[in-house]
């Protein structure tokens, strides 16, 4: 496991807001993420943490500088555990359009050339980046997950596929069926093939509809989103999660799209988490 290289440390409500540097084996590159650990958190006493992924074009800095989150976490606890939203560097290959190449990785793990020797975002994620952290920070194993478009994709679909590693999942405005829309066809056919029945591993809306949930589960998406009928197909997602045992899919009169949005439903997703992260 590789060193880190501290970026920025600032402390926030007494606790710290840090962004680290390591060498990722599975990604090949350098990658960036951040960290705040709330003042409780000590050798003697690490803290559960919530993992946050970041939607398109975004990095570890979106969610950090626009959510307001540092507040409800410190006193409830919880770290915060926010990495980039893809690999990054001269040799990663890229795209010019946003919605492919860095910043638009889909949390998967790509199959195809020239993708497929640094996308590999679905073992960074679930493995490699938990791993480092619990190896260098006072944190534990227990661990929720949530991110927003993009990165709700990738938190509902790895609490789906993996639903040991954590202990709950929440979402704003996921593509929650992305086999279904043009963002995620257009990044499945670049990364995965043309291969359909591949895609549906990625799939949040195929992979409930096959495996169910075991996680709670608490989705918000607003109904001035400009991509909500476009995009998220939430009614999708409704559909298969209306016979979860423990979910809410809800929809937010007049939000969009942006932090303004996840901002004010931030602290209700933080403490439905800590329900089972502190439990």
């Amino acid at each position: 496991m590789s060193a880190l290289t501290t970026v920025s440390q600032q402390k926030h409500f007494e606790g710290k807001q840090i962004r680290i540097e390591h060498e990722s084996e599975v990604l090949q590159c350098t990658m960036r993420f951040s960290v705040f650990l709330p003042p409780k958190a000590s050798v003697e006493h690490p803290v559960p943490a919530l993992y946050w992924l970041t939607g398109l074009t975004g990095t570890d800095e979106n969610f950090s500088t626009k959510s307001g989150a540092q507040r409800v976490a410190a006193e409830l606890g919880i770290a915060l555990v926010i990495p980039d939203t893809s690999p990054r560097g001269d040799q990663v290959p890229n795209d010019q359009a946003y919605d492919l190449g860095q910043g638009a990785s889909f949390y998967l793990n790509a199959t195809l050339a020239p993708w497929d020797k640094h996308f590999r975002m679905f073992d960074y994620i679930s493995a490699e980046l938990p791993a480092f952290i619990e190896r260098n920070f006072p944190v534990t194993n227990k661990r929720s997950i949530s991110g927003h478009s993009m990165g709700g994709h990738g938190a509902l679909m790895l609490a789906a596929r993996l639903p040991e590693r954590f202990v709950s999942v929440s979402a704003f405005a996921p593509i929650a069926n992305p086999v279904n829309c043009p963002w995620g066809q257009k990044a499945f056919s670049a990364y995965l093939g043309e291969d359909q029945q591949s895609w549906k591993q990625y799939d949040s809306v195929e992979l409930i509809k096959a495996r169910g949930l075991s996680l709670p589960l608490l989705v918000d998406t607003g109904t001035a989103d400009e991509f909500l009928h476009t995009q998220l197909n939430t009614e999708a997602l409704i559909a298969v999660a209306s016979g979860l045992p423990d979910a809410r899919v809800r929809y937010q009169d007049g939000y969009d799209h942006s932090y303004y949005f996840v901002s004010t439903f931030m602290e209700e997703h933080l403490r439905f988490h800590a329900q089972f992260l502190l439990a």
